[in-house]
């Protein structure tokens, strides 16, 4: 019995606009979730870039200045909210759930994005604009282009729906879905609003050797142009013979030739360093970013820690760090019933070490032992046991 040729015809290949609008549709959805949790693993330091976008309008727009410096009050919530919504709007895209209302949804934010990427190249007012928190750093420019890839996938998708019409979850699941992944979105990013990153991406990770941030990884190469009678070579080496005359230098290695931090600079209250007694044995830092903004309810238990450790046998020096000016620290300390010496730092450095206001670091010999925030102050024996027991004299 013979078999009917339309059984046995192959399948129709897939149309390829299908294919480019699925796979359009896919990297939309991921790079918005990739975004989204990446901010959620640092609302503070999300916020941060957030107060800095809102400083410079309003210094730019001064007539309604205000306004944006009111929004600079709300950037640790919009922080939350923003980055929760990438991760949210995502989810629902790539599970097709009400797709039409959630590509205008992330049209919005594209545009939003997009305007403050291309305000930072155009003008550079803000050098990262992060997009992908610390994780991927991208100049402003590339930031941009990034946007508008992001809107060609979105007109992709957008313009042929046709291809994308089944949804993976509808009616009362789609919410339960939904609802569920909202829910885990929000709860990451406000749990490391209150807590420490869960992934430290800056410099100052635990297990970071402060000396060793400080120096390059290796000395600086150099590619030399140089011309004689018309004639120009490229040295690796600065020639020696004075014939030669000097045109231009390049640098062959930049980023291996510059350290980590640049700005690591501790002073006391007349300014005279303090940076390598800090890197020197068993220290417990606590930081104060900034007095006004810093939780004074956990300074009975933070007072007590730094009390008990400088008493400690493991020879532990308690100090403070902060970026508040001497007379003002000098009265909040006393607020606080603070004591022990304390130190001066640069805003910017200070909130790079953490995500904390206020918060403590163990420094053993200028290596972090550890990164506590202020709602995690830990025992004593708890930081004893991360320091080195001091040389016997």
């Amino acid at each position: 019995m013979s078999i009917p040729s339309s059984l046995t015809a192959a399948a129709p290949a897939p149309h390829p606009l299908r294919i480019l609008t699925r796979v359009a549709w896919f990297l939309l959805g991921a790079i918005f979730i990739f975004s989204g949790l990446v901010k959620l693993n640092d609302p503070v330091g999300t916020a941060y870039k957030l107060e800095e976008y809102f400083e410079v309008f309003a210094e730019s727009l001064p007539a309604i200045g205000g306004f944006f410096l009111w929004f600079k009050d709300l950037s640790r919530t919009l922080s939350i909210v923003l980055s929760s919504l990438e991760v949210i709007l995502g989810v629902a895209l790539l599970l097709r759930w009400h797709l039409k209302i959630i590509l205008w949804a992330l049209l919005g934010l594209l545009v939003f994005f997009g305007f403050l990427t291309f305000y930072s190249a155009a003008f550079n007012k803000v050098t990262d604009c992060g997009c992908f928190g610390d994780f991927i750093k991208l100049t402003p420019w590339t930031s941009f282009f990034k946007d508008l890839f992001l809107l060609v996938l979105w007109a992709i998708v957008f313009f042929n729906q046709r291809f994308l019409r089944h949804s993976f979850v509808q009616g009362t699941l789609g919410v339960m879905v939904m609802t569920f992944a909202s829910a885990i979105a929000i709860g990451i990013g406000v749990r490391a609003l209150g807590h420490l990153p869960y992934f430290d991406f800056l410099p100052y990770k635990v297990g970071a050797d402060i000396h060793k941030l400080m120096k390059p990884a290796e000395p600086a190469r150099y590619r030399y142009t140089m011309t004689r009678n018309g004639e120009t070579k490229e040295f690796d080496q600065y020639p020696t013979d004075t014939t030669w005359k000097y045109q231009a230098m390049t640098s062959l290695n930049p980023k291996e030739s510059t350290p980590a931090v640049t700005d690591f600079e501790i002073s006391d209250v007349d300014g005279n360093s303090y940076t390598q007694e800090l890197l020197k044995g068993n220290k417990l830092v606590l930081i104060v970013q900034n007095t006004n903004k810093t939780d004074r309810d956990r300074f009975d238990a933070i007072n007590a820690l730094m009390e008990g450790a400088a008493k400690s046998r493991r020879g532990i020096t308690a100090l403070t760090i902060t970026s508040t000016s001497a007379p003002k620290f000098d009265s909040f300390r006393h607020d606080v019933n603070l004591a022990g010496p304390y130190y001066f730092a640069d805003a910017t450095v200070l909130k790079s070490i953490i995500r904390s206001n206020p918060g403590l670091m163990v420094l053993s010999n200028g290596v972090i032992k550890a990164k506590y925030h202020y709602h995690d102050i830990p025992p004593l024996y708890e930081v004893e046991r991360l320091m080195k027991a001091p040389a016997a004299k």
